[in-house]
């Protein structure tokens, strides 16, 4: 069943279908920039998905030529005030943040440009699937702007003299560059982009919910730990999921050759 969902926003569309759930950046116009709006209007409905429990996977796309084009800088050089800076940029790290803390894997869905912050979003998301002629850039430096925000994201995707290089030169990489570097992983004809995106979603979402969730958590915490304290923390985790009705249930159907039935419990 697919059900078109109102967000109370238009700047963001969301759509669901069998346990997966798109929501596509709605400013063609403007190639997708990040607004004030449109921040807010995706931590709205980040934030209720978080809590839905008929959500096993999210997908972020773009409406028109672009994913995205980075933050508005018409809106940025409008307001002079440098709180209003720092309550935006404050905003953006907050959706990205709720993404990486949102108990659903997050696919982006990549065409056409991902450059600034709209390269930092694909970066913040757990997994990204590009058409080929899809291009990303951490352009603002070109305008005297060093991305600073979107290089916490590559920073974690990429090798640092990579995401350095990106961050210093302003360049474009093409889609499959992103794939080798590890911004991606699967780029695919344009006319193959909805398909390669919705075979990952539902491989997905057919996983138990709960130890996805856990899993997910587990997996950022530990990356920030040290070796001894994230092998400690990867244990208990697997010694809750061990003692979850699901893991149970995963390992009798397995045990009795059937499908297991998953209760997200």
């Amino acid at each position: 069943m697919t059900a078109t969902i109102d967000t109370g926003d238009a700047l963001v569309l969301r759509q669901d279908e069998a346990g997966v759930a798109t929501l596509t950046l709605n400013r063609p116009k403007h190639y997708n920039a990040l607004s004030q709006a449109l921040l807010e209007a995706l931590q709205t409905v980040l934030e209720a998905i978080a809590t839905d429990r008929t959500v096993r996977v999210v997908v972020i796309a773009g409406s028109g030529a672009a994913f995205c084009a980075g933050h508005d800088l018409k809106e940025m050089r409008a307001h002079s005030d440098p709180a209003f800076h720092r309550a935006l940029f404050a905003q953006c790290g907050r959706v990205m943040l709720t993404i990486n803390r949102l108990p659903q894997p997050v696919i982006a869905r990549v065409h056409g440009i991902a450059t600034a912050a709209g390269c930092q979003l694909v970066a913040a998301c757990d997994l990204a699937v590009a058409a080929e002629n899809a291009r990303f850039a951490t352009s603002g430096i070109n305008v005297g702007l060093f991305c600073s925000t979107p290089g916490v994201a590559l920073s974690r995707n990429l090798s640092r003299k990579h995401a350095l290089e990106l961050l210093l030169t302003g360049d474009f990489i093409d889609a499959p560059t992103a794939l080798q570097r590890g911004l991606l992983n699967r780029v695919v004809p344009p006319d193959q982009l909805n398909a390669a995106v919705w075979q990952l979603a539902e491989v997905i979402s057919n996983k138990p919910p709960l130890a996805i969730a856990m899993g997910k958590e587990l997996f950022y915490r530990q990356l920030e730990m040290g070796l001894e304290d994230a092998y400690a923390q990867a244990s208990e985790t697997m010694a809750c999921n061990m003692n979850s009705a699901d893991a149970r249930e995963g390992i009798d159907a397995f045990i009795a050759k059937r499908k297991p039935e998953w209760q997200g419990r």
